[in-house]
C-alpha cells in the first residue's frame, strides 16, 4: 500500500477527523485544543500539509479525509513489516505473540482471521 506517511501527531488529529467527519475546521481546531492541546494555528498548518500531501480535503471550511483510518493503519503496518521485520509476517506475528499474554479467545480469533484469509 502505497499512502502518504501520516506521522505520529498527524495520526493523532486524523483520529478526531475520523471520529467526527465530515466536519467544519473551526470546530476540529476546538477538540484539537481540547484534546492535544493545539493552538488553531497549529491544527491549520495541520490540515494544510495534510490537504498538500492527500490525506485530508477541505472544501468551504469543511474538513474530511481522503484515507481511511483503516488504511493508515495498514500502511503503518506495512512499513513496520518492511523497516523491522524484514517483510516477514511470521517474524512479526512471533515477536508480537511473545510480547502479549493473549487469552485463549483472542488466540482462537487470530486463527479464525489467518485461515479466513487462506481461504481468500
Amino acid at each position: 500500500m502505497d499512502l502518504p506517511k501520516i506521522f505520529e501527531s498527524e495520526y493523532r488529529f486524523c483520529l478526531i477527523l475520523w471520529e467526527h467527519e465530515p466536519i467544519r475546521s473551526m470546530e476540529l481546531a476546538k477538540l484539537a485544543k481540547e484534546q492535544l492541546g493545539w493552538s488553531k494555528t497549529t491544527t491549520f498548518t495541520v490540515i494544510k500539509r495534510l490537504c498538500q500531501r492527500g490525506v485530508l480535503k477541505s472544501e468551504d471550511a469543511v474538513v474530511s479525509s481522503l484515507i481511511s483510518k483503516e488504511d493508515a493503519q495498514c500502511s503503518e503496518l506495512d512499513e513496520l513489516m518492511k523497516k523491522r521485520f524484514e517483510d516477514s509476517m511470521p517474524a512479526f506475528l512471533t515477536a508480537f505473540a511473545r510480547q502479549q499474554n493473549l487469552s485463549d479467545g483472542e488466540i482462537e480469533e487470530i486463527r479464525k482471521i489467518i485461515e479466513g484469509r487462506s481461504a481468500l
